[in-house]
């Protein structure tokens, strides 16, 4: 009962863009006392996005494996 493909990829884009515009919004919004850059506010949205994407993207992978490996193990025995 694993999930697809699909899923891992609707993972990532959602973690992604979320811990991004943590990011981005955090930079423009919540920091005090501090000169900072809309452009560098785009370039922590994209690292945040980018990282964001590759976890969620990995643990849904490893999830998927690991339940495929479960269940080709116990419809052996």
């Amino acid at each position: 009962m694993a999930t697809n493909d699909k899923s891992a990829l609707a993972r990532g884009v959602v973690t992604g863009t979320v811990a991004g515009l943590g990011i981005f919004i955090a930079t423009n919004w919540l920091v005090i006392g501090y000169r900072v850059t809309f452009v560098g506010s785009l370039i922590g949205f994209v690292y945040a996005f980018v990282l964001g994407f590759v976890v969620a993207y990995g643990v849904t992978e490893m999830y998927d494996w690991l339940a495929d490996a479960r269940d080709r193990h116990g419809q052996t025995r």
